[in-house]
């Protein structure tokens, strides 16, 4: 296997599995991972919330009969908001500690309203300036846990614009998963942040976008739900998002962490027979890069 396609891995949601209401269908978890395990997924992100267990000797359990570990595991959190400080304190570290004892090494954080993604609305100076110091504290946090956080720009959240990227960029040196369709719909070239921030780069998921559709999303006029199950996301290589220059950026710059295919994904119809639906697209993606990408990165 090539260097590249050994740190290819998968996330539950690239299945459908997400926790929103009216998301779609939720297919049975032994058929999700042993769908990434005949792709030869070796690893995941956690998922939502009853995807897989909830004590991290279960989720190590789990995975190693699918021969897969855990990478991480995305995780809403408040930082602008002074009145919770201690209870997203208290949920950092929960989750750390979980993350830790299940094998896991990636906190990927992402920084909400509230628990409900309220829409984001502009915060003022006192609320930004708490939301770039608990960015410290929460890597201090994973610190303590042998964890790296990685702060995930997200539609519909407070790092959602080229502005709110800009904005922690210059004011802090916490690290980012690239993700390069959320920041392509926010009006981050993927390509530039790869190049200009490589060094801040501590994780990526992998996302092509149809970026017709995504100026409603972007203008909160569609939610990002109702932009997946429109057809937002296309599988690697079949959108508007340049992956190919992306992951050559990354890896001329010395980053050698994780590529996950995190390509949101709604089932909306009838479930899929066992072996169609989901799994098609994500080996879709897993033919681009093993087939275009892995070729031009592995010679160099």
């Amino acid at each position: 296997m090539s260097d590249l396609m050994s740190r290819v891995a998968s996330a539950p949601i690239s299945w459908g599995i997400c926790e929103v209401p009216g998301w779609g269908a939720m297919l049975p978890t032994d058929r999700v991972l042993g769908e990434m395990a005949n792709l030869q997924l070796p690893a995941t992100e956690l998922g939502a919330p009853g995807f897989l267990p909830a004590t991290p000797e279960a989720v190590k359990a789990e995975l190693a009969e699918f021969d897969m570990t855990l990478i991480g595991g995305f995780t809403p959190l408040v930082l602008h908001d002074r009145r919770l400080r201690d209870a997203t304190i208290a949920t950092a570290r929960a989750t750390a500690a979980l993350f830790e004892r299940a094998g896991a090494t990636e906190f990927i954080s992402a920084v909400v309203m509230d628990d409900a993604w309220s829409v984001p609305r502009a915060l003022d100076a006192d609320e930004t300036q708490h939301m770039i110091e608990m960015f410290g504290v929460i890597d201090e946090i994973c610190g303590e846990y042998g964890l790296q956080q990685v702060l995930h720009p997200h539609v519909q959240t407070l790092v959602e614009t080229a502005s709110d990227v800009r904005r922690v960029l210059d004011n802090c040196d916490v690290k980012w998963c690239l993700d390069t369709g959320h920041l392509a719909i926010g009006g981050v070239d993927p390509v530039a942040f790869a190049r200009e921030s490589a060094d801040r780069v501590g994780h990526v998921h992998l996302k092509d976008v149809n970026m017709s559709m995504a100026a409603p999303v972007l203008s909160h006029e569609m939610t990002i739900m109702a932009g997946v199950q429109s057809g937002l996301f296309t599988p690697l290589g079949q959108g508007d998002v340049q992956i190919l220059e992306i992951i050559e950026t990354l890896e001329l710059a010395g980053y050698r962490g994780w590529y996950v295919i995190e390509q949101d994904t709604a089932i909306t119809g009838a479930v899929p027979e066992l072996g169609a639906g989901p799994i098609t697209a994500v080996a879709q993606s897993l033919a681009f890069l093993r087939d275009v990408v892995a070729p031009r990165v592995d010679q160099r």
